[in-house]
């Protein structure tokens, strides 16, 4: 089905050094060996990490008292035609005004293109959607959205953003890297690590143009 289509990698790298969400410590993933060809048979590695770090998505749960858990996600919601939206040009944050322009249309999965896949801007003053553009993709119906940054909003005070989008089934993919895509229609890729009890999984996401 995809013989000759280009796939592209939008995952972040998990790796020591990452950038992790407003350059908390705890949220850095640790990475060690816990065996080598020097006292056994196999190599094997270790990872601790949150769950919220690098390309992963969010569920209900994470902000909502009893919202749905990872295991309540069907993979028809990340596995699916999407359209990247470039937003480049925004300054600080993405509002309704910002995406009424764009042909959103009900059952679409957004993925926003920003400033934030160039800049070093990630664990500070890193580019968000604000409560008008979410409540503008909640009205428009639409499947999902993901974004380039390593939450989908901040400095508003309680969540007003990610709780208008849960609370109405919409996906939340955080930590894109779009740096590469051009604006248009793809097929998307984004189905987390099973870990059905919990609120937010890491994902290897691609895009198949």
């Amino acid at each position: 089905m995809f013989e000759n289509r280009k796939i592209y990698d939008i995952s972040m790298k998990i790796t020591n050094d990452m950038p992790v969400y407003k350059g908390k410590e705890a949220k850095r993933p640790k990475i060690t060996n816990d065996g080598d060809f020097s006292s056994g048979s196999a190599y094997e590695t270790r990872l601790e990490m949150n769950l919220h770090t690098g390309t992963h998505l969010d569920r209900p749960l994470h902000m909502i008292p009893g919202g749905d858990k990872l295991d309540t996600l069907r993979l028809e919601q990340v596995v699916t035609n999407c359209k990247v939206v470039d937003l480049t040009g925004v300054k600080e944050y993405i509002t309704e005004k910002d995406l009424v322009d764009k042909n959103i249309e009900e059952g679409d999965f957004i993925l926003l293109k920003t400033r934030n896949s160039f800049e070093n801007i990630l664990e500070t003053n890193f580019i968000y959607l604000e409560e008008t553009g979410a409540k503008y993709l909640k009205e428009r119906k639409i499947k999902g959205v993901g974004i380039d940054s390593l939450g989908i909003e901040r400095n508003q005070p309680k969540h007003p953003t990610h709780i208008m989008l849960l609370e109405n089934d919409i996906v939340i993919l955080e930590g894109l890297r779009l740096k590469d895509i051009e604006e248009g229609k793809y097929f998307l890729f984004a189905a987390p690590i099973f870990i059905p009890d919990v609120e937010a999984a890491p994902v290897r996401a691609i895009l198949i143009q």
